[in-house]
């Protein structure tokens, strides 16, 4: 291809992918699956590495985030971005309303907006192009954060208009979705990291990240609402036209209603409507922003030193309650994290009846200070996750008593363990029965034992029939047990005791991996086989030496020698080779020598009809090395479809990229050797 149709075919992928975006993320309607997007998406990337004089700040493919920053650099903003006046009441409102009709001396229409719990954000174009996104801040100034919102696929890289203003700036608010905070306080928690308070708490955290790319992770979003600076640019008669003009550059918008309001009882009923529905909405909001549409109009009232007097924010009442702390239970989740979770004397709050809240993990119950016997206050954070806020100690009447962390597991009682960073309290045992589904499933997969047919359904009936109860277990089916599991047939049964059977074979990495030792992944499973060979060795050895090991580390030891410190998990080891299991390390996975030796290969993407884990067989079968981080000293990162920060590394450091065809090309010439 010449240069020119080089050049025309990425504007016109960057183009389309534009127009896609907005109707995923923006229209809600999207004409492509997903797996036709990150088919353009990837042939973009190929064409910007392999042609990076055409490469842009503004392309689709920048969206991943780019580099780290170490501070964000202070933003003057041209016009201030002034605060709202705030009213809780009807009355209030009202109050607002006749004010400034007195002002204005005629008849006003006001538009109403949903008003988002979010962080307000200004984004500004220069010609069409994204150049710089900031905070609010103190008003007058705030902070840069252009690299965290590039990385925001509700907010447009580019502006589509043929004759972009010089200049235009929105205004808005960067959010998050309810269903994704519930997403990352659950990540937290198992992770056993201090949770966010809110939606809006988690995007303000989300968005001054110092990497772009965690932010990328957080799915955040953006929702124009006001009238920033702009140059070039003919200035509508009224807000509503603004807001549509911002629709038509690709932002999203909140208007309530087809029609302005000329009054103040249709606002009324929209407050009332939305007070229940609001909690039926994908995103929180708080209340509801009026504002004066005539920007004729907005001008004869002005601001105040904080505020303008065309706009006010009608607030629906706090989603607190006080009740009494009854009792304190301690859930187990699907890692093994123990979390304390009140119970409640039920109250109503935000429309719902709470009779539990978590606490989250004993860090917060040591900082909130709260004993079971007192009366507390409660909050549904970003209205679905109900959770204790704060003591009132000047209540307590002396019957209160302290809450203090179990020594053992309320489900299986293992004795359990702080994490090293004194955070989260776990339970080692993988055959506790709160968290034995997952740990089965882990066990099960591809990656580690490849029993093929024991998914979610089956795992769900064996465990629900108290069949399974423990790995040991799996290797005790018989046939007439599956044969009473719905939609399991003769043949169906056959199979999966054969897969059972097949797994035995499996060596020792493969098994470390399948057990779900915390920290413990593929590669470093690989490594602990190949230093300790069988598994008495690895199961007795002590922290220290683990410690030694390269890549292996003293998170790591801790991890392994907590996990075989159980009697539990030593016992589950001896009945696993009972019945057959191998615990030997077979040299075979690793060839020394072989037409590969040196060369280290870095997957990332999703590989079409293949794994991870056989493509990395497949390496080290030739003697090559599968390694999870790109360095200088990488021979090749093999890119499938939606490939993660490895990508980006590689074209920064200039490793060389390949496809999975030309991958299996190499595996098949060194084959031939």
């Amino acid at each position: 291809m010449s240069g020119q149709d080089i050049s025309v075919e990425i504007e016109k992928l960057r183009a389309d992918l534009r127009r896609h975006e907005r109707l995923y993320y923006v229209d809600d309607a999207p004409e492509i699956s997903d797996a036709e997007f990150d088919a353009m998406m990837a042939r973009l990337k190929q064409l910007e590495k392999e042609n990076p004089q055409f490469d842009t700040e503004d392309s689709p493919t920048r969206r991943v985030g780019g580099a780290r920053v170490s501070a964000f650099a202070p933003v003057p903003h041209r016009i201030p971005m002034l605060s709202l006046e705030n009213t809780y009441s009807a009355e209030g409102f009202t109050d607002w309303y006749d004010r400034t009709l007195k002002l204005l001396g005629e008849p006003f229409a006001v538009t109403v907006e949903k008003k988002i719990d979010g962080l307000s954000c200004s984004v500004e174009y220069r010609d069409g192009r994204l150049f710089r996104a900031s905070t609010r801040g103190d008003g007058n100034s705030g902070e840069d954060v252009t690299a965290n919102v590039r990385t925001i696929r509700s907010v447009p890289l580019v502006l589509p208009a043929e004759n972009p203003p010089a200049f235009f700036e929105a205004r808005g608010e960067v959010y998050m979705d309810k269903a994704d905070f519930v997403r990352l306080s659950e990540e937290a928690e198992e992770a056993g990291e201090a949770p966010f308070v809110n939606p809006r708490n988690a995007a303000a955290g989300s968005l001054r990240q110092k990497d772009p790319k965690i932010t990328a992770c957080r799915r955040l979003k953006f929702i124009a609402h006001s009238y920033g600076y702009s140059e070039g640019f003919a200035e509508p008669d009224s807000h509503r036209e603004y807001l549509e003009i911002c629709r038509s550059f690709g932002f999203n918008i909140s208007t309530v209603g087809k029609e302005l309001c000329a009054g103040p009882g249709q606002v009324l009923g929209y407050y009332a409507r939305f007070e229940k529905e609001r909690f039926e909405l994908p995103f929180e909001i708080d209340g509801l922003v009026i504002k004066v549409d005539s920007l004729r109009q907005r001008s004869v009232l002005g601001n105040t030193s904080k505020s303008p007097r065309w706009a006010i924010a009608l607030k629906y009442p706090p989603r607190q309650a006080e009740t009494k702390l009854l009792n304190v239970e301690f859930s187990v989740g699907r890692t093994g994290v123990i979390t304390p979770v009140a119970g409640l004397r039920p109250v109503q709050c935000a429309g719902v009846t709470i009779s539990s809240a978590t606490l989250h993990n004993f860090d917060e119950v040591k900082r909130l200070g709260i004993k079971t016997g007192d009366t507390v206050v409660v909050e549904r954070a970003g209205e679905v996750i109900p959770k204790v806020v704060r003591a009132r100690p000047e209540l307590r009447r002396g019957n209160e008593t302290d809450i203090t962390a179990p020594s053992v597991c309320p489900s299986c009682g293992s004795e359990v363990f702080f994490d090293t960073d004194g955070v989260a309290l776990r339970c080692p045992n993988p055959s506790c029965p709160a968290q034995f589904k997952r740990a089965l499933l882990h066990f099960a997969a591809r990656e580690a034992m490849a029993i093929d047919g024991l998914g979610e359904s089956a795992a769900d009936q064996l465990i629900d029939k108290k069949m399974v109860g423990s790995f040991p277990d799996v290797y005790r089916l018989r046939r007439e047990d599956l044969l009473s599991l719905k939609l399991f047939k003769d043949r169906k049964a056959e199979k999966l005791l054969l897969e059972i059977e097949e797994s035995k074979k499996r060596p020792l990495s493969r098994l470390i991996f399948a057990l779900g030792i915390r920290h413990i992944g593929e590669k470093n499973a690989r490594v602990l086989a190949a230093r300790y060979k069988d598994m008495n060795g690895f199961m007795y050895a002590s922290e220290a030496e683990l410690s030694s090991i390269p890549d292996i580390g003293p998170v790591i030891a801790a991890s392994v020698t907590e996990f075989f410190k159980s009697d539990k998990v030593r016992d589950m080891i001896k009945a696993l080779a009972l019945l057959g299991l191998n615990m030997k390390e077979d040299p075979r996975t690793a060839v020394s020598g072989g037409p590969l030796n040196g060369k280290t290969f870095v997957f990332t993407g999703e590989l079409d009809g293949m794994t991870r884990q056989e493509a990395a067989e497949l390496v080290r079968a030739l003697g090559g090395t599968e390694s999870s981080s790109v360095s200088s000293k990488t021979s090749y990162v093999v890119a499938g479809s939606l490939p993660g920060s490895k990508y980006a590394k590689a074209l920064k450091l200039g490793v060389r990229i390949i496809n999975k065809e030309d991958f299996l090309k190499i595996i098949g010439e060194n084959e031939k050797k």
